[in-house]
């Protein structure tokens, strides 16, 4: 049974396996990382590490049995009760409902670890899947999204509140 665990400089070599495995299937839908992001891995690895150090935000990882990343789930912007959810899953596993586990599970983690009250979440238009997984995780959706937020796509904003 996968498990979502707190991100560590450990898993930093799964990390990047992960994103370099997906990343043509990334790019269908969400924006490209580039190359400059698996260029500087380590230096933006462990900025990460450090905000969510800082408390700014929570990243969180999807481990198979064998330790395999299945996928990044990620609170960022937090603050005031309220941070905005990031998510991507493996190809191999999309599709089967991994993503919409792992986001009610990351939803129930928010509220009781971070004492977060709100999440939100933008998806572009395209992305149908991202859509059915925010429906299914209790998002409701509350306007359009910026296109900075989405890689200058059109998109729609989501909102979820947590109880406390």
């Amino acid at each position: 049974m996968p498990e979502l665990k707190r991100l560590d400089i450990g898993q930093a070599p799964a990390v990047l396996a992960f994103e370099l495995a997906n990343r043509d299937y990334f790019a269908a839908t969400i924006s490209d990382r580039g190359d400059d992001f698996f260029d500087q891995f380590t230096d933006l690895y462990n900025a990460s590490l450090a905000e969510q150090e800082a408390g700014v935000c929570a990243f969180y990882v999807l481990v198979a049995e064998d330790g395999a990343i299945l996928g990044r789930f990620n609170l960022y912007e937090v603050e005031n009760g309220t941070a905005k959810l990031g998510y991507r899953v493996a190809e191999r596993v999309a599709g089967r409902g991994v993503a919409t586990a792992a986001v009610r599970e990351l939803c129930r983690m928010a509220s009781a670890i971070h004492g977060l009250r709100t999440l939100r979440a933008a998806t572009s238009h395209d992305n149908v899947a991202s859509q059915r997984v925010l429906a299914k995780a209790g998002f409701v959706s509350v306007g359009p999204a910026a296109p900075a937020d989405l890689g200058g796509k059109a998109g729609t904003l989501y909102q979820r509140d947590l109880c406390t």
